[in-house]
């Protein structure tokens, strides 16, 4: 098997007890992994006083106690973990699938038709455009472990909503800018809602309390809105 290459990185020190280390290779997928890599590694080294690594797109924030390490003990853990990462086999991971029923527009997707019209286009080709991609989720973000991932193949960035919803429910399918997410609990939210799952993402008995993580792969499918009972409290689970 090959060696994963890592992005070269970029560290700042981000506070007393935390450091920011960003993959500077301007590859997306490469800097992504990077990150991702790195943050799995630093959790599984053992490092007493490091306290969590959360990566995003390209960056990961990296938390330690001051009183028991430096950032320049992080920085010299940061460079270990990535000339260990360079040597291991790249095997890819496994990666699993999600499939995720949607009811798109109407009461469960408000905002679709004001999508359609931003994007010149009709509600059909929204929701095309939307269910025919598949999706690999790039980061856990709030509230409550939602899967961020890149947007569908929209013509435009798809603009916030200029008044946030004080409340918007558990499974609420949205998109913004170039992003596209699911709400795995209810919460405020200004992203545009298209349409929402009536599978259960988040489970507090749960260990992770989300079934996904980075990397997983998910795709969405249409439903009409007389199949959201028949789906309604059902745990998402991956297809293999």
């Amino acid at each position: 098997m090959s060696s994963f290459v890592p992005s070269l990185v970029d560290i700042f020190e981000s506070g007393e007890a935390a450091v920011r280390v960003v993959a500077t290779s301007g590859d997306a997928e490469r800097d992504w992994s990077t990150v991702h890599r790195l943050a799995e590694w630093l959790e599984q080294c053992g490092a007493e006083g490091l306290h969590g690594a959360v990566p995003t797109y390209d960056s990961v924030l990296v938390e330690f106690d001051a009183l028991t390490l430096s950032a320049r003990q992080i920085r010299a853990f940061v460079g270990l973990g990535l000339r260990q990462l360079a040597l291991a086999a790249d095997d890819g991971g496994a990666l699993r699938e999600f499939d995720v029923p949607v009811v798109y527009g109407g009461t469960y997707g408000p905002d679709l038709e004001a999508v359609a019209d931003h994007e010149g286009t009709s509600v059909d080709e929204i929701i095309r455009l939307h269910s025919s991609k598949t999706y690999v989720i790039r980061c856990l973000g709030a509230p409550a472990g939602s899967p961020m991932m890149d947007g569908p193949d929209f013509p435009h960035p798809v603009p916030r909503l200029k008044d946030p919803r004080l409340s918007v429910p558990a499974g609420a399918v949205a998109v913004a800018g170039r992003q596209a997410v699911i709400a795995p609990a209810v919460a405020p939210g200004g992203w545009q809602v298209i349409g929402q799952t009536p599978l259960v993402l988040l489970d507090v008995s749960r260990d992770p309390l989300v079934p996904y993580r980075p990397g997983d792969l998910l795709r969405f499918r249409p439903i009409p809105d007389e199949e959201f009972g028949d789906y309604a409290g059902r745990a998402m689970e991956a297809r293999r």
